[in-house]
């Protein structure tokens, strides 16, 4: 007779499988929500394919990555939206900012400002720009926190006058809040989050900037959020 968890074991495995830089490395790349090749991971982790072949046949067993072919491709990306929630919360407890660490070069200096500034996590908008929408949402009244985070009945107005379709019928909460790794704060996630930030793009408010995560707001962008939201991007720098 054992007064054991019985989740211990697993919960042990799991950690013991993000506990390695070059599959944490991956992930964290992972987090742009998009599929990536085993070859473009490798010169992202800098190690060699072999190396990183073997670190995501585990990522894939230990269920944290999906697998897919396309042609003589292999592709892989973060299972789920569960996944995603869960390494971005890990990153948000690292104590230093890696962000505010010295940059090696004047390459690494811009990507990391750019990623501060606007990013995609996993699939909704995170940096400051992420931040700055969820502020506006609030003090419109479209959004709660004050009791974890809501649309209000406004809110749900709001995307509906805006365009956005959100999807009431998914397993995913509405709206959720999600810690800010650079921020320290919480930014909208969730399918309000989700839908937000693919209309965000689909409609050419945000473009992707380079083969990062890093977005950010287009001139067409800034006027809508400008008369949306009230949102002043500039403010955002």
């Amino acid at each position: 007779m054992t007064d054991r968890d019985p989740r211990a074991a697993g919960l042990a495995s799991l950690a013991a499988l993000i506990a390695d830089e070059t599959r944490a490395a991956c992930l964290l790349a992972l987090l742009d929500g998009r599929a990536w090749t085993a070859g473009e991971l490798a010169r992202h982790a800098e190690v060699a394919p072999s190396t990183l072949s073997e670190h995501l046949g585990k990522l894939v067993a230990g269920g944290l990555l999906a697998g897919e072919r396309q042609g003589r491709h292999r592709y892989v990306r973060l299972a789920d939206a569960r996944v995603a929630q869960l390494v971005e919360e890990l990153a948000a407890q690292v104590p230093a900012d890696p962000l505010r660490q010295r940059p090696r070069n004047l390459r690494e200096s811009s990507a990391r400002s750019a990623m501060a500034r606007g990013r995609t996590c996993y699939d909704h908008l995170a940096g400051r720009l992420g931040i700055a929408l969820t502020d506006a949402l609030t003090a419109r009244g479209l959004l709660r926190q004050d009791t974890g985070f809501a649309l209000t009945d406004a809110g749900l107005e709001w995307f509906g006058v805006v365009g956005i379709t959100l999807d009431h019928g998914s397993r995913r909460p509405l709206a959720r809040a999600c810690l800010d790794w650079t921020e320290r704060r919480p930014h909208l996630a969730g399918a309000a989050g989700a839908a937000l930030c693919r209309h965000a793009l689909d409609a050419g408010w945000c473009e992707r900037i380079g083969s990062q995560r890093a977005v950010r707001v287009t001139p067409s962008g800034e006027r809508a959020l400008s008369s949306l939201l009230g949102l002043e991007v500039a403010g955002l720098g």
